[in-house]
């Protein structure tokens, strides 16, 4: 019986291979969308998921209560983790860590710089990554040790068993490998290199030492904990939130202590007045519709054109029920058929995903792969596509097998007003969820571009950045004479934090015209002589610090927003209190994008410094290739800092990485607009084929009465165009819903104006058209007597 089926099956889809090879095609595509949406989705959403014991893990964090606004901050002080330690029974394990930026490892003549953790003892015992050697318990216990990675230690020592080997970490001390972690997954937050124990810091840092007997304002590290097992959350938040009440500072007042999970910290990343609102999950949870739409769209073609051909079917339905055959047979035999083109399209589909991935990896920066060897996977793939093969196939098998037998047989087939309205609402939302699509990749890319258009209130280009070591830090007056004399280079400049971050957020103690229990939170930069004309800054009113330090030491800069955000109307030469000293405002400077290029600028203010900073700056001079420049520069570095690569960074380059999630949200969004497309266009073509055969001997007849090519290609192509131009009027106001409430997380953005869903309409349009257009026009030019020939 269902090889009998499965014959027949076969002869309808090698009988009708250009409608065969379109529903195949259309749905293989759609399928493959969704898986590739699918694993990424899936890779996104298992993020520290392969922790032991990750849904005890917690980050600890301080909502700031800023004048009724509460403000969410990573940053926690040491004094914080020894209170929670000594008196939180219910945290079975607590570590303090650095921010995990690169230091420079030395071994014989290998040199690296690469990115570690600086963590406390009990760091590899909250985040249990596999060890290859040594123990949890045993490897951060000394000061002066290192654990690597397994490819770190091979980069290191080769081949050799690394454990007991001796590492120089930033040509300073040397660390002994007591431990070799396995390398860390791609769907891990952490992506370190090492781990050296925080113990190292407290022994070698004295801003360390002075942390760890400091107060509950020294917020300058990170903090995870453990919790027991069985332990109520919500007591031990009770329990933490007013800790660092009983310390009397503006601070430590306005902060409470909280708990986050871990586990969402990759998804779950931005905060509004003290609750997670939002973050990348966002992103996942767009593409997830997206990837359904376009799914939804492909089995919609299926249906369709199943649905379509029923006409050419119907004799065959009247003859087998003629001789006996019952309904549930036909719905098997019409079932089968579908199954085989649903076989098929699965079989497509993986191919496709197969060819797709390198390209789809590059794009999202991810490292997907198919887990051939997971049976789940299979199983909900094979699941899924039989799921989908049943749903696609569902409508066609019934409605063929509803046929009446003797009706059939007389030439009357039942497709009448019913079964042409469904499919007419079908191609509508076909069109609707693609028009929808292209009027979001229209206004994801207008967003990003007027982003990229706002200016960024420094000049970006032959801009460099270099982490300063130890090396350069103590060879930095003769390393910047150097580097001007070589001609290569304009301006250097140091500072606290790189020209796309603020790394150090404190509050003012006091400011003219200061209210009673006001707070105000703002960036702290400190810089060096020419940081303003290196970084291509200018300056609103006032004038820059002198370059002789200490003349400079109480003297500082604001930006607009800092004085906008004071209220100060005149403010040169006011007098404001930070870090327990007054300081006078000699200048103000016009605000820069130095956080977000979609956000308003961070009230900042500029310190001057008398050693060098952790970052240094230096513009190349004008008409200097920078290719040519790396080879200058490198030879340079090298001279006064032997013991470490010469590693950069452009300005540019760091600023365009600022709009990384939103041109990826553009390109995929595009790809999957272009694709969502086509497989409707797909449908159409196929539709248009299908009307076109059915009205062949209407077309004839209204050719040898005179009509035109063009008045039979308005007769086959307006019905399509009426149901596209319904498409957009659904999709406009529901695209344009959608994309306001995405536009409103960002401060600087977009008006999404009338001519958007014009320029969509027509597209969509123009795409109906051309592709009704070639069977139009073909059915058009055809020989009318060989049509009224025609049975």
């Amino acid at each position: 019986m269902i090889s009998n089926y499965l014959k027949i099956a076969w002869r309808q889809l090698v009988n009708n291979k250009g409608y065969s090879a379109i529903n195949i095609l259309g749905l293989a595509m759609g399928m493959a969308v969704t898986l590739l949406i699918a694993l990424w989705v899936y890779k996104e959403y298992t993020y520290d998921k392969f922790l032991p014991d990750h849904e005890r893990i917690y980050q600890v964090q301080r909502n700031f209560n800023s004048n009724g606004e509460i403000l969410t901050f990573n940053t926690t002080s040491l004094k914080l983790a020894d209170v929670l330690r000594n008196t939180i029974p219910e945290i079975e394990n607590l570590s303090e860590t650095d921010w995990m930026g690169p230091h420079g490892l030395m071994a014989g003549e290998q040199k690296m710089y690469l990115r570690g953790a600086v963590a406390g003892s009990d760091f590899l015992k909250i985040f249990k990554f596999p060890l290859l050697e040594g123990t949890a318990n045993g490897v951060l216990k000394e000061p002066f040790s290192i654990v690597l990675t397994e490819s770190t230690a091979k980069a290191l020592f080769g081949n050799q068993n690394a454990v007991g080997k001796i590492v120089r970490i930033d040509n300073q001390h040397d660390l002994k490998v007591t431990g070799i972690l396995k390398d860390l997954p791609a769907n891990a937050t952490f992506q370190f290199k090492y781990v050296v124990p925080f113990s190292y810091y407290e022994q070698t840092r004295d801003y360390v030492k002075e942390a760890r007997n400091g107060s509950f304002t020294g917020n300058s590290f990170q903090q995870f904990v453990k919790l027991r097992p069985g332990v109520n959350l919500a007591k031990v938040a009770a329990k933490i939130k007013d800790i660092e009440k009983s310390e009397d500072s503006p601070n430590a007042k306005n902060s409470d202590v909280i708990l986050t999970p871990f586990q969402d910290r990759h998804l779950y990343s931005q905060y509004k007045n003290g609750k997670v609102a939002g973050g990348f999950i966002e992103y996942v949870h767009i593409f997830s519709v997206i990837g359904g739409l376009v799914l939804l769209i492909a089995c919609i073609n299926f249906i369709n054109l199943t649905t379509a051909r029923s006409a050419k079917r119907g004799k065959e339905v009247g003859i087998r029920k003629a001789i006996g055959s019952h309904r549930n047979a036909l719905i098997l035999q019409f079932l089968t058929e579908s199954f085989l083109l649903t076989f098929f399209a699965f079989v497509l589909a993986l191919l496709l995903v197969l060819l797709a991935l390198p390209a789809f990896n590059a794009l999202t920066a991810s490292t997907i792969r198919i887990p051939y060897n997971s049976f789940i996977f299979w199983l909900l793939v094979t699941g899924g596509g039989i799921l989908i093969g049943l749903l696609a196939a569902s409508r066609p098998a019934f409605h063929l097998s509803s046929f009446n037998a003797v009706k059939t047989l007389k030439g009357v087939v039942q497709s009448g007003r019913s079964a042409v309205f469904s499919r007419k609402v079908l191609v509508v939302v076909q069109f609707s969820c693609s028009v929808a699509l292209i009027i979001s990749t229209i206004v994801v890319y207008r967003q990003v571009q007027y982003a990229k258009d706002r200016p960024a209130g420094y000049e970006v280009d032959q801009l460099m950045t270099t982490n300063v070591n130890k090396d350069l830090w103590l060879n930095y007056t003769a390393l910047k004479d150097e580097l001007l004399r070589s001609r290569v280079v304009q301006s250097v400049t140091n500072a606290s934090s790189p020209t796309t971050w603020i790394e150090w957020h404190s509050d003012l103690d006091s400011w003219p015209g200061k209210n009673a229990g006001e707070t105000v939170e703002m960036g702290v930069i400190e810089v060096a002589a020419d940081y303003f004309k290196t970084m291509g800054m200018q300056l609103k009113s006032g004038r820059d610090f002198t370059g002789y330090y200490p003349s400079d030491s109480l003297d500082v800069l604001l930006n607009e927003a800092a004085v906008k955000r004071l209220r100060l109307t005149a403010p040169l030469n006011q007098l404001i209190t930070f870090d327990d000293k007054k300081r006078r405002i000699i200048g103000v400077v016009k605000d820069a994008l130095m956080a977000s290029p979609f956000a308003a600028a961070d009230p900042t203010m500029f310190m001057p410094s008398g050693t060098p900073n952790s970052y240094m700056m230096y513009r190349l001079s004008a008409g200097v290739n920078p290719h040519t420049a790396v080879d200058k520069l490198t030879k340079i570095f090298n001279k006064y800092s032997p013991a470490f690569p010469y590693k950069y960074d452009f300005a540019n380059e760091q600023y365009n990485g600022m709009f990384q999630q939103e041109l990826l949200m553009g390109k995929l969004s595009g790809i999957l607009a272009v694709l969502a497309i086509v497989i409707s266009c797909l449908g159409l073509f196929g539709l248009a084929a299908y009307i076109a055969e059915q009205r062949t001997k209407e077309i004839g007849v209204r050719k040898v009465l005179g009509a035109s090519v063009t008045q039979v290609w308005l007769l086959l192509s307006k019905d399509f165009v009426w149901l596209v131009g319904i498409s957009c009027c659904i999709a406009t106001p529901v695209a344009l819903y959608f994309l306001q409430g995405w536009l409103e997380k960002y401060e600087y953005r977009i008006a999404i104006g009338p001519w958007v869903f014009i320029i969509a309409a027509l597209l969509a349009l123009s795409i109906t058209l051309i592709t009704v257009s070639f069977q139009s026009i073909k059915a058009a030019l055809a020989d009318p007597v060989k049509s009224l020939k025609m049975e």
